[in-house]
């Protein structure tokens, strides 16, 4: 069955405003990791699975707040259509993603659920990613939120959001420490959440750094990823037909 859109409103509604007072008491001395980037891009995937989990080691994640925004190199269409660099599927999967994060607004739970996604990506197992709701512990609520239109609207809100990044990004992943893009050294941003932080508490994941750090950037400057003006296979967000199953199986 269907859920109730107006049922839905009122729990989006009551969401959005536990998450508003959640990150209104968030420790002032924590730093912020804000990971701009888009579902399908291999690079944000092979970042998220296998670097950014980092942040769940060794207790850095005490001194973090870590904000994900799934929007990337899309754009917006004079008729106000979304058009993502990788296709329809992201377009759907950025929203789901969207939605997750702003539901369950706990970052163990929102990002338990991305980083099963991202890593279905990177095993060419994308169709397989509604079991990831399973797989982390979710219901399934972020596909009604996307039914319901919640969905494109928090994807507005992350398009405008990437539009004033200053500088603007260049691709993605796209991560920023305290408003200070990491540009091509973002595998390295252990070491900038532990120089930006400037409270009592120190983690041990910055404890155990070493000057090893510090010459990631001058090892290897030129990272894989996926640049702004790669605007191969650009296609409006109509859900494909894969989406649409998946979305009449679960009504």
């Amino acid at each position: 069955m269907a859920s109730n859109p107006s049922l839905f409103t009122t729990f989006f509604l009551f969401i959005c405003t536990t998450l508003f007072l959640t990150t209104s008491t968030s420790s002032s001395e924590n730093v912020t990791l804000s990971l701009y980037y888009e579902t399908l891009c291999p690079y944000c995937a092979d970042f998220i699975v296998n670097h950014l989990v980092k942040v769940f080691d060794k207790g850095l994640i005490s001194i973090v707040n870590l904000r994900l925004i799934p929007w990337g190199n899309a754009f917006i269409q004079p008729d106000g259509s979304f058009v993502c660099q990788h296709g329809t599927n992201e377009c759907f999967l950025n929203a789901i993603e969207a939605c997750t994060i702003t539901i369950y607004p706990e970052v163990y739970r929102h990002f338990r659920f991305i980083h099963c996604v991202e890593k279905m990506s990177l095993e060419k197992k994308i169709n397989e990613w509604v079991n990831c709701f399973d797989m982390s512990g979710l219901g399934k609520v972020p596909i009604d939120c996307y039914t319901s239109g919640h969905g494109e609207g928090l994807e507005r809100k992350y398009a405008a959001e990437t539009a004033q990044l200053n500088p603007p990004h260049r691709f993605v992943p796209w991560v920023v420490v305290d408003n200070q893009p990491l540009q091509e050294d973002f595998e390295n941003f252990v070491s900038y959440v532990c120089k930006a932080y400037k409270g009592t508490e120190m983690p041990e994941a910055c404890k155990s750094l070493t000057l090893e750090n510090n010459s990631l950037q001058k090892e290897n400057p030129f990272k894989s990823v996926c640049y702004v003006d790669q605007t191969s296979n650009l296609t409006s967000s109509a859900p494909p037909p894969a989406i649409k199953a998946s979305r009449s199986s679960h009504a």
